[in-house]
């Protein structure tokens, strides 16, 4: 049974609304307690190139910004004074915000990041890697990407697995998945459904194979998928009409299949891609959440 018990949520310091923070309220309040630290890592470069400051007066200003921050953070809270929950409030200085939250997850022992998400241009995606990519990459615990919709309770909780891949370790986050999906829809008193998405038979095989039949490939690739999604339906006990399998890329049927099945929150796993193939292909998790209007949870493959 998962616990997100110990939540990090990473303030937005433009942001009016802060949707991360109301969002990791309403996760903590399914739980007994829980515990919220609201997260702000800042950096101003023109305090470091003041060179009219010694280093104890730039000291000095740095650690007045981080307390104003801090204040700031505490007047978050305001409206939820009365609950139950726990709540920390951290300000740092730090010119790199995904590490500063890597760090403290690490730290702080934290087994949730809520962050408010919002979609990125395709530039700023190729070229300057976004806080919210590095996160998905790197962060050692889940995360979960809020845009503005609210859960609600007998809603629809979207969990997206790779059926029939031979990789040992992509059928260990497939359960993982699985696993976490149900518990968080019996958490929201949800319906949890699966999704699927089998390959189109590629162009090029039919034209080098003169003998090669398209129609049965595709029969066969899709019975393959259908055979791998139903035994997960049989050992999770899900029912047939709460699996949707698809043909198509994945960035494509999960969104296509969210909207279908109205899905206030989709689950999926990222195995974390990185270096030049990140920068080319990005990660299927990445190209995925742009195109929902839900919240998304993010987990990675367990450490081995």
């Amino acid at each position: 049974m998962i616990k997100y018990q110990r939540i990090l949520v990473v303030v937005d310091p433009v942001a009016e609304a802060q949707p991360a923070l109301h969002r990791a309220v309403s996760v903590a309040a399914l739980e007994e307690n829980a515990a919220i630290t609201l997260f702000l890592p800042i950096y101003d470069f023109s305090y470091e190139m003041t060179s009219m400051l010694s280093s104890e007066e730039r000291d000095e200003m740095r650690e007045g910004v981080i307390q104003g921050r801090a204040e700031w953070l505490q007047s978050l809270l305001t409206p939820y004074q009365d609950s139950n929950i726990r709540f920390d409030v951290k300000a740092v200085w730090h010119s790199r915000p995904f590490e500063a939250i890597i760090q403290q997850v690490q730290e702080g022992n934290h087994d949730l990041v809520v962050k408010s998400t919002h979609k990125h241009a395709l530039i700023q995606s190729f070229i300057f890697t976004p806080t919210d990519w590095h996160l998905l990459r790197k962060c050692p615990c889940p995360v979960l990407l809020v845009k503005e919709r609210d859960w609600p309770t007998g809603g629809h909780v979207l969990a997206a697995v790779n059926c029939c891949s031979d990789d040992t370790a992509q059928e260990a986050l497939n359960n993982k998945i699985i696993t976490e999906s149900a518990e968080v829809a019996r958490l929201l008193s949800s319906k949890l459904h699966l999704v699927n998405a089998y390959p189109i038979t590629p162009v090029n095989m039919a034209l080098e194979l003169p003998d090669f039949d398209p129609h049965a490939y595709n029969a066969a690739v899709k019975k393959h998928h259908e055979r791998a999604l139903y035994e997960y339906a049989v050992r999770f006990e899900l029912e047939s009409k709460e699996l949707h399998l698809q043909e198509g890329l994945a960035e494509e049927v999960i969104p296509r299949c969210a909207d279908e099945i109205g899905a206030s929150l989709v689950i999926l796993g990222s195995i974390g891609r990185t270096g030049f193939s990140a920068a080319l292909l990005g990660n299927t998790a990445e190209h995925v959440i742009d195109k929902l209007d839900c919240d998304v949870l993010v987990l990675r493959p367990d450490a081995t």
